[in-house]
């Protein structure tokens, strides 16, 4: 017998998925898995529209392994709704038993879908949102391998050659250039100041930082006079990092351009990257986090905040009111979105931001709590700008009497 509505709550995995469906008064009308395949997630549809006249959907991930199965989901038509894991965890202890199952994940999420009202709904992103998700998520990565890879090289350095690793910035290519030939005493002595600068030159390091870098480069090597244990091991080791990471660094550029390519055929570009603080890789990550349609997804800015942990939330008792602190539940990279572009912002002279920050810091707020609020009042022009299609401009624009 088909019921009138009924919540399908899909606990996502690699391989297979796990879906339980209930009813209006909570009763579980089928629990079963489901292979992670077309097949087997249109018969699961299928079921599913052959026994409710509404079915809504609830998932507890919205990317990678969910996939196939959102896009199978979004071409129903019925209203999707995300869970997050998190709140997962937290509604299992409304219900009885202390067991954790795949299919008592999937009995949360649709219970929970059955009884609050203000999950965010998952819609389908368009074509450029979903390509700024795969690349931004790339640069994340490659920015981890990155700063993991110039610590380790710091660590390594610093073992048999510590002068030189005191001397030289390794986030930049002219110095991993130098570690690429040179990276011990001995050799950068006998290279001495002609062998350096040829070599600098021909492998492309900046031409203007060349005589400074030789000009430290022996200073340093001329300071210690001793090889220490392990540098004949560690020596070619340090030249294969460095060259690994200028080939990293190349890769990360390139991936940077395609970023802002792709990002500038998005219809947000032009008042996203009209905000001080803002340029086309905070925005692409902008996009990808929130999926592009802001509007839809959170209803207003105060939402937007609070989804970027922007938005204190009290923790009030008893006699004690008025107690703000920072959300536990929101998206981090989302805020870090912000939190950078609020740090950017600050450094454009005379402009807005600047102002608004000062103006913090001069009713005695810390930089940090300075910059938070920045943060904050960045979300709301954010959100007026993409809101009414139009791009930030310092200078409030002409009416009609003054023109």
């Amino acid at each position: 017998m088909a019921v009138r509505k009924m919540w399908v709550g899909i606990d996502v995995g690699k391989g297979f998925h796990h879906a339980c469906a209930v009813d209006e008064n909570g009763k579980v009308v089928f629990s079963r898995k489901v292979a992670n395949g077309q097949a087997a997630i249109e018969q699961l549809i299928a079921r599913t529209a052959g026994k409710a006249t509404e079915v809504v959907w609830a998932v507890d991930m919205t990317s990678g392994a969910a996939g196939l199965l959102l896009t199978l989901l979004w071409a129903t038509g019925a209203p999707v709704l995300y869970v997050p894991g998190r709140l997962v965890n937290r509604m299992a202890g409304a219900f009885p038993g202390e067991g954790k199952t795949d299919a008592k994940d999937a009995k949360t999420i649709a219970e929970t879908a059955r009884l609050r009202g203000d999950l965010t709904p998952v819609t389908s992103p368009d074509e450029v949102v979903a390509d700024l998700k795969v690349l931004t998520a790339r640069r994340e990565d490659l920015m981890a391998d990155w700063v993991r890879g110039v610590n380790r090289l710091r660590e390594l350095l610093a073992g048999i050659f510590p002068g030189l690793e005191r001397a030289f910035d390794y986030s930049t290519r002219s110095a991993l250039i130098l570690l690429t030939g040179y990276c011990t005493p001995a050799a950068i002595r006998d290279a001495d100041a002609p062998g350096l600068t040829h070599y600098l030159r021909e492998n492309g390091a900046w031409p203007k930082a060349i005589p400074s870098m030789v000009d430290k480069a022996l200073a340093a090597a001329n300071e210690q006079t001793v090889a220490l244990p392990g540098e004949a091991i560690t020596a070619p080791l340090i030249t294969r990092l460095a060259a690994q990471l200028l080939e990293l660094d190349r890769e990360i550029k390139d991936l940077d351009k395609q970023i802002t390519e792709r990002f500038g055929e998005h219809p947000a570009a032009g008042p996203i990257t009209s905000v001080d603080g803002f340029g086309p890789i905070l925005g692409a990550q902008l996009l990808a986090d929130t999926g592009g349609d802001l509007r839809t997804a959170f209803g207003n800015s105060g939402r937007l905040a609070a989804y970027a942990g922007l938005a204190p939330v009290p923790r009030d008792s008893g006699r004690v009111r008025g107690n703000l602190h920072r959300p536990k539940r929101y998206h981090r990279g989302l805020r870090r979105v912000f939190y950078l572009a609020a740090l950017s912002a600050i450094k454009v002279k005379d402009g807005p931001s600047r102002a608004f920050y000062q103006k913090k810091r001069s009713e005695g707020k810390i930089h940090t709590q300075a910059l938070i609020a920045l943060a904050r009042r960045l979300v709301d022009l954010i959100w007026a700008l993409l809101r009414d299609g139009r791009e930030f401009h310092n200078s409030p624009p002409l009416t009609a009497n003054a023109a």
